[in-house]
């Protein structure tokens, strides 16, 4: 699992005015934070608004991301869904395409029992090779995965890390690599001897989140930096204001899918303050 990297970006799907996948911007955004600290790359999970892409196009979206990805960084395909059937097909195709490990989120809003998860995870990981890595995001999904079932569900062979977002149960399993599901723990999660994160702010501070993991002395210092950066982005569903962020850091992120809705003017004016603050806006577009 270290093969992965520590700096795992959630990357955002860009999309063209008229709502198709932008391959090149895609592309070009993934050569970019590779530049700037990303180990990694989770393809069509949440941030990439997986839950909106046809499976032709979030299989689409991995076949890309593995064929130009940026020496030596993973590709993680987002493959989860809730409905097993589907979740072992994406799984076998991810495989085949040549993704390094699978995420694979907790099946949502059928609620099941924990022998229906076990089953569930016995047969994703069953599909692949490759490690799979659980996702506990319980408000999203409306089921928690509490630690003594994680570590129940790393007997399942293949199994091998969990990405948490349940801030409340961030602690070491035995027998999973733990990353943080939530920006705001990533210096928690290395702390406590972590693999690294899952992140959505290493779109626009990766070099500041890499020293975090590459100065233990100053990571403190720097999360505390960046507390207001984990805010901005998060105050309305994730990646509305990711995607505000990038645009007018002259990423060409594109708009997103209904449901979501672009960054209001009060959102995107909480955006631009973060961005100033920070110096990032000097020499972006306006």
């Amino acid at each position: 699992m270290a093969a992965l990297g520590e700096i795992l970006t959630a990357i955002v799907t860009p999309f063209e005015d008229g709502g198709a996948v932008n391959e090149s911007a895609f592309v070009a955004l993934m050569r970019h934070l590779a530049d700037n600290g990303s180990d990694g790359f989770v393809v069509a999970g949440t941030t990439g608004e997986a839950s909106t892409l046809t499976s032709a196009e979030q299989l689409g979206l991995i076949e890309l991301a593995v064929a130009e990805r940026p020496p030596g960084k993973s590709i993680i395909a987002g493959t989860g869904t809730n409905d097993t059937r589907q979740a072992v097909f994406l799984t076998e195709r991810a495989t085949e395409l040549g993704a390094d490990a699978m995420l694979s989120v907790t099946p949502y809003y059928n609620r099941p029992s924990r022998l229906g998860l076990r089953r569930h995870y016995e047969a994703v990981a069953g599909a692949t090779d490759k490690p799979t890595i659980l996702y506990n995001i319980p408000a999203r999904t409306g089921t928690n995965m509490p630690p003594e079932f994680l570590a129940e569900l790393a007997e399942i062979p293949g199994v091998t890390g969990v990405k948490q977002a349940n801030a409340a149960e961030l602690q070491p399993i035995p027998g999973l690599d733990l990353y943080a599901g939530d920006d705001a723990t990533l210096a928690r999660t290395l702390d406590m001897g972590g693999a690294g994160g899952i992140l959505v702010a290493s779109h626009i501070v990766g070099p500041e989140m890499r020293r975090m993991v590459d100065e233990p002395e100053r990571r403190a210092e720097i999360d505390a930096s960046l507390r207001d950066v984990y805010e901005a982005l998060f105050i309305t569903s994730n990646p509305t204001c990711t995607k505000a962020a990038l645009n007018m850091l002259g990423h060409e992120a594109g708009g997103l899918r209904l449901p979501l809705v672009e960054a209001t003017a009060q959102e995107a004016a909480v955006v631009r303050a973060m961005l100033e603050r920070h110096g990032l806006l000097a020499g972006a577009p306006a």
